[in-house]
């Protein structure tokens, strides 16, 4: 067996070989729970057209061989072919349904107030934000949850959803998108770029504590992904700009959206990672929350910026 025997092997059959089933279909994607580490929501995507899986939890994916990669953790190719070929007669083509079941919306009677809830703002003196920041880009939310009545923040996307956070839940009401913030007026030329709400919080936060006088918080746009799985959403939205500047975590994740984003955006897209380098993302930096990290991460092709600070 040889390389391109093995591309013309479905990923989805070899998967059900060694005993892995979807959880749920989305269009061409079939989501699992991932088969290299426990998890109990599924992000290992299976894209059937294309033959191509990919974790997002892990911030891996590829072809047959890559998963195979993974799966006997070995980067020998005459190895991994071998294993491949003797798991092959059991690979048979296989068809998923997924029935469909009718329930409630997890979260009903939703209410959106202005941000003043007293614990919800204790939350985000705890994460280091400027609460008065806060309360213009945030909402309070009021539903109800299986029954039970709660309050959270909520960050609006594009799509009328929320991100939903409080101090013992990180979730969001449906639909997910992404967020772009346009100023009013003329057209930015620049585009800042975020993964969650609290990075773009933090950056907002930040700007203002170290240039009090002239923030200039609305001397550019911003989107924030709302997640890294969401990067092929903004691709449309980012090509109307000159400069787009990326805030994204420092991890793997992180580290494959933004060259994801540069490929596409090559001469204008510029990566500011550096500058919280050793902290995981802008709010561990804001609170001075070193990262834990066993091995170094890869470099990023670095434009450092000439003023201290973010330099934004």
């Amino acid at each position: 067996m040889n390389i391109e025997d093995v591309k013309q092997i479905p990923i989805a059959d070899y998967l059900h070989s060694l005993g892995y089933s979807p959880v749920k279909q989305q269009g061409n994607g079939l989501w699992y729970k991932s088969p290299l580490r426990e998890e109990h929501e599924p992000s290992f995507k299976v894209n059937t057209d294309r033959n191509l899986w990919y974790d997002f939890g892990a911030g891996k994916g590829g072809n047959l061989i890559a998963l195979a990669k993974e799966l006997y953790c070995s980067d020998s190719l005459p190895y991994l072919l071998n294993r491949i070929a003797e798991q092959t007669p059991h690979v048979r083509p296989v068809s998923f349904s997924f029935p469909q079941r009718r329930k409630e919306p997890s979260f009903q009677h939703l209410e959106v107030r202005d941000l003043t809830h007293p614990a919800l703002l204790r939350y985000l003196q705890g994460r280091g934000i400027n609460v008065e920041l806060a309360k213009r880009e945030c909402k309070e939310l009021h539903f109800t949850n299986n029954g039970r009545p709660f309050f959270a923040i909520g960050f609006p996307n594009m799509a009328g959803g929320y991100e939903v956070r409080n101090s013992f839940f990180k979730g969001c009401i449906a639909p997910k998108d992404i967020t772009h913030i346009r100023q009013q007026g003329e057209p930015r030329e620049k585009c800042l770029v975020f993964e969650g709400m609290m990075d773009y919080l933090s950056f907002l936060t930040l700007r203002m504590k170290n240039c009090p006088n002239m923030p200039n918080l609305d001397g550019q746009d911003y989107v924030i992904l709302n997640s890294v799985a969401n990067v092929s959403k903004i691709i449309d939205v980012l090509h109307g700009y000159g400069r787009i500047h990326c805030l994204l975590d420092n991890d793997e994740a992180g580290r494959k959206a933004y060259w994801e984003l540069a490929r596409e955006f090559s001469g204008r897209i510029r990566d500011f990672s550096d500058n919280y380098k050793g902290h995981k993302d802008l709010n561990d930096y804001l609170r001075g929350i070193r990262q834990k990290l066993a091995v170094s991460p890869p470099p990023r092709t670095i434009v450092k910026p000439k003023k201290k600070g973010l330099g934004l």
